[in-house]
């Protein structure tokens, strides 16, 4: 932690026993200013910020950062994997069918894993991912136009 403030994104990678990179500091803040982004749109955010970077490492460096916990991987069903910056915390999904858009929900109880299985079958559980699907507003909107 620096003394005026928050962790510096560099600060961050270090650590997490990570080497810092323009490209790694770059990908870490455009998940953390998207919005549950792509691979394809998280390598575009990076290159408008740093230049020419390969999709191949966009994927490396990301799966560095979420094995890191510095960046939660989401994969609604039938939808590529998205990437977030919240992480650990207990929140869960709303998942639009029609446009595919995602936004974060609160888990109402609070604590992980929040939900428990009628049976574990002798696993101690300590997390649960729901995924809420419907349709968002703005879909809504659209069918009954």
């Amino acid at each position: 932690m620096t003394a005026s403030g928050p962790p510096t994104t560099a600060e961050e990678l270090r650590g997490a026993g990570l080497r810092v990179t323009a490209a790694r500091v770059a990908l870490l803040e455009t998940v953390r200013d998207g919005d549950h982004l792509g691979v394809e749109a998280l390598a575009a955010g990076v290159r408008d910020r740093v230049g020419h970077v390969s999709l191949q490492a966009v994927y490396e460096a990301l799966h560095a950062l979420a094995a890191a916990g510095l960046v939660r991987r989401i994969e609604p069903a039938g939808s590529p994997a998205r990437f977030e910056g919240r992480v650990g915390d207990n929140h869960h999904h709303l998942v639009c069918r029609g446009c595919g858009a995602i936004e974060d929900v609160d888990c109402v109880v609070g604590h992980a894993p929040c939900l428990d299985p009628v049976d574990d079958a002798g696993y101690l559980v300590d997390e649960a991912e729901v995924t809420f699907w419907g349709v968002c507003p703005r879909c809504r909107a659209a069918s009954s136009d």
